[in-house]
């Protein structure tokens, strides 16, 4: 049982750089596959970055590989997403999430059973 609280958000230029954060509270955070999500208006929920457990694992959309990077640190129950060069098209609202059943994260929205509120993010041209 955990709940999840992002951070973070707001407007930056394209090119430049921002820090989401998922602070974690309840337990078990550390077995706990993490994920990062977005959604724009009028669109689906959209796989951003998945992190295993222990950190060891990641994988990334290909629109954002190379660009972003998530981190855990599992003594802070915190996860983050660094979002370097950001482009217009990233605009959304992201959302940390969690998959209690699993250590390995999957890019499917249905395999992750804790959501945050989400985090506005807006990337200016």
């Amino acid at each position: 049982q955990v709940q999840l609280v992002e951070s973070g958000g707001g407007l930056v230029q394209a090119g430049g750089s921002l820090r989401l954060s998922c602070a974690a509270s309840g337990r078990t955070f550390s077995s706990y596959a993490m994920g990062w999500f977005r959604q724009a208006p009028g669109k689906e929920r959209e796989f951003v970055v998945a992190i295993s457990w222990s950190g060891a694992s990641t994988f990334y959309a290909d629109s954002v590989k190379g660009r972003f990077t998530i981190s855990r640190d599992n003594a802070k129950n915190t996860v983050y997403l660094q979002m370097n060069s950001p482009k217009p098209e990233d605009t959304a609202v992201y959302y940390c999430a969690a998959d209690s059943r699993r250590l390995y994260g999957s890019r499917w929205p249905s395999e992750y059973d804790y959501w945050g509120q989400g985090t506005q993010v807006t990337v200016s041209s």
